[in-house]
């Protein structure tokens, strides 16, 4: 196995299209077009968004839209989901969806499904007319691949457009159910450790141990989603890192709340209890001027072996969240 370092490990971007204080969704939509064409410059590899519903902070509820916004304003970067939650949808309409999407633009669609809402239990059940499909999850995912295969051409039900076009799916996970599946079905894992960084190690082994080899791919194929805030200095990024800090800790609290410009993190900044159960929750953020962003990108490359890295940056100023993804893509140098 080749050791795994940041000049020779593909860097992705999430973005999570947040919309921040005294801002509106079309703001994120334009600052998000702006990012993208950005990233491709720099030569990131695919730029994915997700699904969230009744979430005011977050504007990517109707994503495949938004996909073919980023992607009809760039010209190579790959662009999809990060992921899609299946349970919400009929895998009919996803097939359709995605292969319009692949239809408008060749090569460059990605589709990763997740198993979980996007959502609270009140919204789920309003999205979810069967409340059995999250148990069914990996049907649906098999029932979608049909959909999108030439081999379903004599079919009752069939995808226009769609059938039959080259669209990697992608297993999304932030547990080790996933990646029991995506082993078994023999496609590519992304694991969300920018938010759920307790089973990853755990997750990547399974899917290792158990990955078989497929008509979609030959071997493991591994990306781990990250927090990155960077800047010029340490000092810099730990205060860019505090609107980062305050918006989770309102996930956890459940007072959420739009992206806040950031502070100075003096010692009033956070409840030591607070930031406690905030840390296990963002274990994988990797905060600071180039130098130790290098440092801890490449100390965690070392530990998981991961093959792809997916940067979500959440930095309230929008230059600022652009220099972050420069100065990171400077570091594969």
């Amino acid at each position: 196995m080749n050791k795994k370092s940041l000049s020779n490990t593909p860097l992705s971007v999430l973005d999570l299209a947040m919309v921040v204080q005294g801002k509106t969704a079309n703001d994120t939509f334009a600052t998000s077009l702006d990012l993208a064409q950005h990233t491709e410059e720099w030569g990131y590899k695919r730029y994915w968004l997700a699904e969230h519903h009744n979430m005011p902070g977050i504007a990517s509820s109707a994503t495949s839209i938004l996909i073919a916004h980023i992607a009809s304003g760039t010209k190579s970067i790959r662009v999809g989901s990060g992921g899609i939650m299946l349970p919400n949808h009929a895998p009919l309409i996803i097939a359709e969806q995605f292969g319009t999407l692949a239809t408008l633009f060749p090569n460059r669609i990605d589709l990763g499904l997740g198993r979980a809402p996007g959502t609270d239990q009140f919204t789920a059940m309003a999205l979810r007319r069967d409340q059995r499909a999250a148990m069914e999850f990996p049907k649906n995912v098999q029932e979608l691949q049909t959909y999108l295969s030439a081999a379903n051409s004599n079919g009752r039900v069939r995808a226009f457009p769609g059938e039959g076009l080259d669209i990697p799916i992608w297993i999304l996970g932030s547990s080790t159910d996933s990646a029991h599946l995506a082993a078994a079905l023999g496609l590519p894992y992304a694991f969300a450790s920018h938010f759920a960084p307790a089973q990853l190690h755990a997750a990547l082994a399974i899917y290792h141990q158990s990955f078989r080899p497929s008509i979609y791919l030959k071997e493991p194929y591994t990306m781990a989603c990250v927090n990155v805030i960077a800047a010029d200095s340490d000092e810099q990024a730990e205060r860019l890192a505090t609107s980062f800090k305050r918006l989770f800790l309102g996930i956890i609290t459940g007072h959420r709340e739009l992206l806040q410009a950031p502070v100075n993190p003096d010692e009033d900044f956070m409840d030591p209890m607070e930031e406690a159960a905030l840390q296990q929750m963002i274990a994988y953020s990797f905060i600071g001027g180039p130098e130790k962003v290098k440092e801890e990108l490449q100390q965690f490359l070392d530990k998981t072996q991961v093959d792809e890295l997916m940067i979500t940056s959440p930095i309230y100023d929008h230059q600022d969240r652009l220099h972050s993804y420069e100065i990171t893509n400077e570091l594969t140098k």
